[in-house]
């Protein structure tokens, strides 16, 4: 394992939990140029409309990039000091993933060994899925499985990790 990142951040949480907002509010507060990297794909009306309505609300100051597969040459391609960059969220992320047949182990530990090499402050979101009950079928408990596997590895790389629970957040590490 190496050292942990001193310019990356985890932030964990359920759906609804206020772990976007807080780590947007991470970047807000550091004066860096933001750019917020979304991995959700726009599967249905309902879907698009939150992605619309999430980028009225961060406003002008952040740039979006939509990267809903290959967020590691996105992620090296804006990489830059001076910047933060926001990405929301890993869990869409293994979803595309999954959904592709990408090799998880691969993806998940070209993002890990990229964390330490980063330029830019990053800010990492996630939905914790492994605190509720076992998922009935195979694909949910795969998917389950891959995130938790994931939120390990990026935990262990960053030297921040937050957990959110209404609109509160827990500072797990640092």
């Amino acid at each position: 394992m190496t050292s942990p990142s001193p310019g990356t951040a985890f932030v964990l949480g359920g759906a609804r939990s206020g772990k976007s907002r807080f780590a947007e509010r991470l970047i807000a507060d550091s004066d860096l140029e933001r750019h917020y990297v979304a991995t959700g794909r726009a599967w249905d009306e309902e879907m698009r409309a939150r992605i619309e309505q999430h980028k009225a609300d961060r406003g002008p100051l952040w740039t979006t990039h939509e990267e809903p597969l290959d967020l590691l040459s996105r992620l090296s391609a804006i990489d830059r000091e001076g910047r933060a960059i926001l990405v929301d969220c890993l869990t869409l992320w293994v979803t595309n993933l999954m959904m592709e047949e990408r090799d998880m182990a691969a993806e998940f530990a070209a993002l890990a060994s990229f964390l330490p090499k980063a330029k830019a402050r990053l800010v990492i979101v996630s939905n914790e899925v492994g605190l509720g009950i076992v998922p009935e079928s195979r694909m949910a408990r795969d998917f389950r499985d891959h995130a938790g596997r994931l939120h390990q590895m990026i935990a262990a790389e960053a030297a921040d990790v937050y957990f959110i629970a209404a609109g509160l957040p827990l500072k797990m590490k640092g």
